[in-house]
């Protein structure tokens, strides 16, 4: 889930204007992204390492508001209310809960996509690609610190619609995290509960809940 926040974090925060200069991009892009009410994001995604023959496809969405959010994939979801983390996993009939300190916080997940891009990473505009006659132009973010377990994230823009239409990441280990948007949509009426967890309906429906704080 961690991996798939940071692909997801990239993939919301650079859904705008194409520039040729890509830090710029990434500053028109971080003021669009502020403009909007709310994000919902429908995609496929795919885990690929060729050396240890694995590929592997799996669908899934995120919403988000502010700074919290809704992941749901593998049949997991991951809810943060601006506070709290809940990770719900009916299959094993428990709810994690722990508290999150923004101090402590090294990960980079949807919370943070307008900001993690602003440090860290150097940007070059890479190749263009014709994708169903639609035009892909690629922009390619670097670690700085080079002892980073990422090696470079392609982020593939449509020109026409200004958003992500594919964001690849690769791992020092050959390894390459892959999402496809299938639906980019933004300022969606949501419910007033969404990002509230009912802690009672899970007790009543006996789920263990595991509070780590």
């Amino acid at each position: 889930m961690k991996k798939l926040a940071l692909l997801l974090v990239a993939l919301i925060s650079l859904s705008s204007t194409l520039a040729q200069n890509p830090k710029s991009l990434l500053g028109e892009v971080s003021a669009k992204v502020k403009s909007y009410e709310n994000i919902q994001i429908d995609f496929k995604y795919n885990l690929n390492n060729a050396k240890e023959n694995v590929n592997q496809d799996t669908r899934g969405d995120v919403t988000l508001q502010g700074n919290k959010y809704v992941l749901n994939m593998l049949g997991i979801t991951r809810m943060f209310d601006g506070k709290t983390i809940y990770t719900i996993v009916p299959e094993d009939e428990e709810v994690t809960i722990s508290a999150y300190d923004a101090a402590e916080d090294k990960e980079i997940t949807p919370s943070k996509m307008l900001t993690f891009y602003e440090k860290g990473y150097t940007y070059k505009m890479d190749i263009t690609q014709n994708v169903k006659g639609r035009k892909i132009q690629y922009v390619k973010l670097i670690p700085i610190d080079t002892r980073a377990e990422i090696k470079d994230i392609l982020l593939g823009i449509d020109v026409q619609t200004k958003h992500i239409y594919k964001l690849i990441q690769t791992d020092n280990k050959g390894t390459k995290y892959t999402i496809t948007v299938n639906s980019f949509k933004t300022n969606q009426p949501l419910s007033k509960t969404l990002f509230t967890f009912d802690e009672a309906k899970y007790k009543r429906d006996g789920y263990y809940i595991n509070k780590l704080d």
